[in-house]
């Protein structure tokens, strides 16, 4: 699972109202190349909480570099993008959990999929 990914995702069990970033415990963790695309990465920087993108990234070890907030002219400078790149879609979580941040409630990654089904009592 990539740290976009971790972005989207948040508790939805019945009742909880601080369900989001959910917390991240790495078992086992991946690097994949991918495609390094600067208009991608300043499209998605719009779309993504970077304070919950920040705590993911150091879950993951991969946030040595990245700042506090990110400003206009970062986001054109490329040794920004690519550390940007880095930790948002070469960084996987291939084993691990997702911890809700108000309940507890783990959420097991198995090959890099994080299974978000809920039981029947979180309804």
């Amino acid at each position: 699972m990539k740290l976009l990914t971790h972005n989207f995702l948040q508790c939805h069990i019945k009742g909880v109202k601080n369900g989001y970033p959910l917390n991240i415990e790495a078992v086992k963790i991946e690097e994949r190349d991918a495609d390094f695309d600067p208009d991608f990465l300043r499209s998605m920087f719009k779309r993504i909480d970077w304070k919950a993108f920040l705590v993911g990234a150091q879950a993951l070890g991969c946030a040595e570099g990245l700042p506090e907030a990110v400003s206009e002219e970062q986001l054109q400078d490329d040794g920004f993008l690519q550390k940007f790149h880095h930790a948002l879609l070469e960084v996987c979580l291939e084993e691990g959990s997702l911890i809700c941040p108000e309940t507890g409630r783990r959420f097991p990654v198995v090959k890099g999929i994080p299974n978000m089904l809920l039981n029947e009592d979180e309804v």
